[in-house]
């Protein structure tokens, strides 16, 4: 009678599997998708990428202007308004909105970050006329119903108070607060605060739409299969008598100051929690940086491989994480260096003190051949595999616009970090500052804060009633069936 429990290949059959198994072979070689460029008599940019074999469309038109350039005290007016934006046209209602794109069989979605303020439409390629008609509706005639936008405002209030009991939102939002100055948008979510938010109502949306819809400051970005199609006659068609009174404003150039206090810990309270959130790092770089190639290689070997340095050490070799990731968030101004980790309660100081001690080495350790061989090789061969589809293009594309980056920049990326050698690793490393990492805990306080080192800087501990079980019922219930965006 057998057991059940299947035998373990012999030794020798193992080892031929192994033997067998593929190696990776020599990259392919790839070329990012080239893009024509055409301005329009009323100063509309049009970006144009050709993708035979994608036969779904995407036309996304971007408008310069995001969160980091609204007014702090409407911290939050510029996300609502580009949500608002498929909530009523001059000439369609939100269902109608809906109904009409459905009819195209497309996908309609407007949104905003902090660079740029976007209107995107997916459609097959035989309703793209139609398609861009509906997309100019809904970013040119929007109508911001104030019952919409009422609702639309207390959904954002809702997932302002879900963020607070999320354990992994409410560590964003804190170590964003622990590492910016005050002053900085930065510092606070691109959606608002419960402070600002109550205060948008549609006067509100119509001000900051009119700041943004001006189309000397736009551009449209078109990709998929066009061959045949003439798209900047249809753009012209429904673009073209898009006009903007006055000069262009001047662009925003967003504030990414430190925070003056330096270097702090802070605990956000969670009783009984056994996980802690950990957040370890301090204001980074903007993207538009002459070793930009070299800080994505080193970032890779420091923490955005399976095989990186903290995964190494936290994760299989101490076992405190189930992942650990690291990097730069790069922006057109400065974002966040940021150690990213959720730990059990009982190593936390411990895992936060490997991490800093990988920091602190990083600038003195060159990258060994097969890390560097590693990244390169994984950033080399994944850059395809991000620009299947005609959205991804587009995408990638509108990034380039809102950073402010060359056209030919993503052509430039595989060979660029192909060349890129473990001298200028080493070097890069240097934007780093474990000595001046703040540290954000998510997490039972009064298991953690007896254990920290006072060098890691002074602690602040932040008790909340929702974290601690003394808000009333109602706030519960409203956190736990809150929807909203992820970003916290």
């Amino acid at each position: 009678m057998t057991s059940g429990v299947p035998e373990r290949p012999h030794a020798v059959g193992s080892l031929d599997v192994l033997d067998r198994r593929p190696l990776p072979g020599t990259p392919r070689p790839y070329r990012f998708p080239g893009f024509t460029r055409t301005v329009l008599a009323n100063g509309l940019t049009v970006l144009v990428a050709q993708l035979p074999g994608r036969p779904l469309l995407t036309a996304q038109l971007v408008l310069e202007g995001g969160a980091g350039a609204e007014d702090a005290s409407q911290a939050g007016v510029t996300v609502l308004t580009a949500e608002a934006l498929t909530e009523g046209t001059a000439h369609h209602d939100a269902v109608g909105l809906i109904e009409a794109a459905e009819r195209l069989g497309a996908g309609l979605q407007a949104g905003a970050g902090w660079e740029t303020t976007v209107g995107t439409v997916d459609v097959p390629r035989r309703n793209l006329a139609a398609a861009l008609g509906l997309l100019a509706e809904v970013m040119l005639e929007p109508t911001f119903p104030d019952a919409e936008v009422v609702r639309l405002r207390d959904e954002r209030l809702y997932d302002l108070l879900q963020a607070r009991a999320d354990p992994h939102r409410r560590a964003e939002r804190a170590f964003a607060a622990t590492i910016y100055a005050p002053r900085s948008p930065f510092a606070r979510p691109t959606a608002g605060t419960e402070e600002t938010v109550p205060g948008l109502d549609r006067d509100a949306l119509v001000a900051r739409y009119a700041a943004l819809c001006d189309p000397r400051r736009a551009t449209l970005i078109v990709a998929g299969d066009l061959g045949g199609i003439p798209v900047i006659d249809l753009v012209a068609e429904r673009f073209g008598t898009w006009t903007a009174a006055g000069e262009p404003p001047a662009p925003v150039e967003i504030d990414a100051t430190p925070n003056p206090t330096g270097r702090r810990v802070v605990i956000v309270d969670r009783p009984g929690s056994p996980q802690t959130e950990v957040r370890i790092g301090h204001v980074g770089l903007p993207r538009r940086i002459p070793d930009y190639h070299a800080v994505v290689v080193m970032s890779a070997i420091l923490g955005g491989l399976f095989d990186s340095r903290l995964q190494r050490l936290l994760r299989e070799e101490r076992g405190y994480t189930y992942s650990v990731h690291a990097g730069f968030d790069l922006r057109r101004a400065a974002g966040p260096f940021a150690v990213r980790m959720a730990v059990q309660t009982d190593v936390t100081v411990p895992a936060i003190r490997d991490a800093l001690d990988v920091l602190a080495r990083l600038p003195q350790e060159p990258p060994a051949p097969e890390e560097l061989d590693a990244a390169r090789d994984f950033l080399i061969g994944v850059f395809p595999l991000r620009f299947e589809s005609a959205s991804q293009v587009v995408a990638a594309i509108a990034g380039l616009v809102a950073l402010g980056l060359p056209d030919d920049e993503l052509d430039r990326y595989r060979p660029a970090i192909a060349a890129v050698t473990a001298e200028q690793v080493l070097a890069a490393a240097s934007h780093v500052h474990a000595g001046e990492a703040s540290v954000v805990l998510v997490g039972d306080a009064a298991r953690i804060e007896r254990e920290l080192p006072a060098a890691w800087g002074p602690l602040e501990v932040v008790h909340d009633p929702l974290l601690s079980g003394a808000a009333d019922a109602a706030q519960l219930a409203a956190a736990e069936q809150a929807p909203g965006p992820p970003e916290a």
